[in-house]
């Protein structure tokens, strides 16, 4: 059984051009995941904050497993996307240095929930701080 931690509040994701420089926003407060690729700027964040500068998605609700997980762990994404999957939850994964993160839709939240407690996951409220 994996816990996973749903943060209270609804995330973004934005893809701003390779040569965009970071906006400030992307720094300003709360959660935040910047990916760099050859094509690519993608940017995690609070759906509150401003995303004027490309393309945004969401809203998203993230569910975190709880960690720090071994890096030598195997399944352990493969035993929440699956029933997700069933479930017909699309998914945006990222993962830290700890842990990983699944954002599914908010719109689809309680499907989501529903898929991965039917597996035998935990799904609690993410812990203040």
């Amino acid at each position: 059984m994996t816990t996973l931690h749903l943060a209270p509040k609804e995330m973004a994701v934005t893809r701003l051009e390779v040569d965009a420089e970071i906006p400030a926003w992307a720094w300003s407060r709360g959660w935040a995941s910047v990916s760099r690729t050859a094509d690519e700027v993608s940017i995690v964040h609070s759906w509150e904050l401003s995303a004027d500068a490309g393309r945004r998605s969401g809203p998203w609700r993230m569910l975190s497993v709880e960690g720090p997980l071994a890096h030598d762990l195997v399944g352990v994404l493969l035993a929440l996307l699956e029933p997700l999957a069933r479930a017909g939850v699309p998914v945006f994964v990222i993962s830290t240095f700890d842990t990983d993160h699944v954002l599914v839709p908010a719109p689809r939240l309680a499907a989501a929930v529903a898929a991965l407690t039917g597996a035998g996951h935990r799904v609690v409220p993410m812990p203040e701080g």
